[in-house]
């Protein structure tokens, strides 16, 4: 069973999110046939690859109600589409500045009533808006994203992590988190996930204020 590594690891969830899970499968295998949302050899893996990939964030830091997070580079839906089925809710906003993958998205969001999910096709640097956190996945290197996002990260705190970045990124990071080294953390997912995908991807944090 593919969703047998969610239940593995989120055992907690509804009965309304197991079928959300298990409906992504499915609709993603649809929109892959008309337009190249996910690699080919990607979607054998598709729960390990992209939907536990992207709950790695909710080991770190799970959202409260109303929170407000922000998906950069969102591409076909990740890591947004994921986390807005496991935390309803809080508000998700999933932008990309390619409109094909908006459309899919939007497209996700509406087969699955994701009530807490609005889509946009839009650059980060035009976005206007405040969240309390940024997730992305490996969208480009750490110190151009956090030029993307200046001035988008709210002051108002109540989570445990202070808001900022939250950002899913693999291999050797150590030049790339030299800038931010006071104040980044990483947790590895391996120590979450035993799956040998994770063995060299990481959950990075950044706070902004």
């Amino acid at each position: 069973m593919p969703m047998d590594k969610i239940l593995k690891y989120f055992p907690e969830i509804t009965e309304r999110q197991k079928e959300q899970f298990a409906a992504l499968l499915p609709l993603y295998e649809d929109w892959n046939s008309k337009i190249n949302v996910i690699s080919r050899k990607d979607m054998d893996n598709f729960y390990e690859h992209h939907v536990l990939h992207s709950l790695a964030i909710a080991k770190v830091q799970p959202f409260k109600p109303m929170a407000e997070i922000l998906d950069v580079g969102t591409g076909g839906g990740f890591p947004g589409i994921p986390l807005a089925i496991l935390f309803p809710d809080a508000r998700f906003h999933l932008i990309d500045s390619i409109g094909k993958k908006i459309k899919v998205v939007q497209s996700v969001a509406e087969q699955l009533e994701l009530k807490n999910v609005r889509t946009e096709q839009i650059r980060a640097e035009q976005l206007r808006g405040e969240y309390d956190f940024i997730v992305s996945r490996a969208v480009t290197d750490l110190s151009q994203f956090t030029q993307w996002v200046r001035g988008k990260v709210s002051t108002i705190h109540y989570h445990k992590l202070r808001n900022g970045i939250l950002y899913l990124k693999g291999g050797d990071l150590t030049d790339e988190l030299a800038p931010f080294k006071k104040k980044a953390r990483t947790w590895d997912i391996s120590d979450f996930f035993q799956e040998d995908y994770f063995l060299t991807k990481k959950v990075i944090y950044l706070p902004f204020h």
